[in-house]
C-alpha cells in the first residue's frame, strides 16, 4: 500500500470554501498498511486548512481488512473532532460490502468517483 502526500487544490468554482485534501491510496489497505495509511490521513488532518474535507482517493485501492477498515475509522473520528469531513472516493465493491457487514456504510460520504 501506497499513500501520496496529502494535496490541497484551490477552492472549486464557485465557491468561497478551501477545496479538498487528497490522500491518494494504491494497494491494499491491511494489517501490513495500516501505520503508512494512518501516518497519510494524520498528515492530512493535521495539514488541510479548517472547514477541507478529506478525501481518500480509493480508485487503485482494491482491497481494504478489518485494520484498514479500523484507520478509516479512526481518521474520520479525528476528523469530526478538528472539524473536517473524511470522504471515501471511488471505494472498491469489496470496501463497500465491508462497509454494509459491518454496519459503517453511514459513518462516511461515499463518492462513486474522484471529484474534479
Amino acid at each position: 500500500m501506497a499513500a501520496e502526500d496529502a494535496r490541497t487544490p484551490g477552492p472549486p468554482a464557485g465557491t468561497a470554501g478551501p477545496g479538498p485534501y487528497v490522500v491518494r491510496v494504491t494497494g491494499d489497505m491491511d494489517v501490513e498498511h495500516a501505520d503508512e495509511l494512518r501516518a497519510a490521513l494524520a498528515a492530512a488532518l493535521a495539514e488541510a486548512p479548517d472547514g477541507a474535507e478529506i478525501v481518500v482517493d480509493l480508485r487503485h485501492s482494491s482491497f481494504c481488512d478489518s485494520a484498514g477498515l479500523n484507520t478509516l475509522l479512526e481518521a474520520r473520528q479525528r476528523g469530526e473532532e478538528s472539524g473536517h469531513v473524511v470522504r471515501l472516493a471511488a471505494p472498491s465493491h469489496q470496501l463497500l460490502r465491508l462497509l454494509e457487514y459491518t454496519g459503517t456504510t453511514g459513518r462516511f460520504p461515499l463518492d462513486p468517483a474522484v471529484p474534479g
